[in-house]
């Protein structure tokens, strides 16, 4: 469910967690912070217009790169380009914060290829 926080951001409630966008104002970028609930993963997914750099800030994240799984603590950081498949999933007992950084021609939700899915939206 997609609503404001106290600031005027976006802010949207997942099953795996939420994001809240921190910077969509230029025409080339876009800046989310992401929270991964414990037990919870994004789907895996890809997009066609756009990559992501993640930017570990809190919590172990468990991330998946075109098959290949990296464990990223705070500090960490991972690339994602444009059609490689990847998803960020939480094994620990506290949420797993990244940034992310959308860098692209369009940055609209309907550019996720969901690959796999928990929450049958694939």
């Amino acid at each position: 469910m997609t609503t404001m926080d106290s600031f005027g951001r976006e802010r949207d409630t997942r099953p795996w967690g939420s994001y809240t966008v921190l910077d969509d104002t230029a025409p080339d970028y876009k800046v989310k912070q992401i929270i991964v609930v414990p037990g919870q993963r994004l789907s895996y997914q890809r997009h066609e217009k756009r990559a992501e750099h993640w930017f570990i800030v809190s919590g172990t994240a468990t991330a998946i790169l075109d098959g290949v799984t990296y464990e990223l603590s705070p500090g960490q950081s991972l690339d994602i380009g444009i059609g490689q498949a990847h998803r960020c999933e939480n094994h620990g007992e506290s949420s797993v914060e990244f940034i992310e950084v959308q860098t692209g021609i369009y940055f609209g939700e309907d550019d996720i290829v969901r690959l796999e899915d928990d929450y049958g939206r694939a």
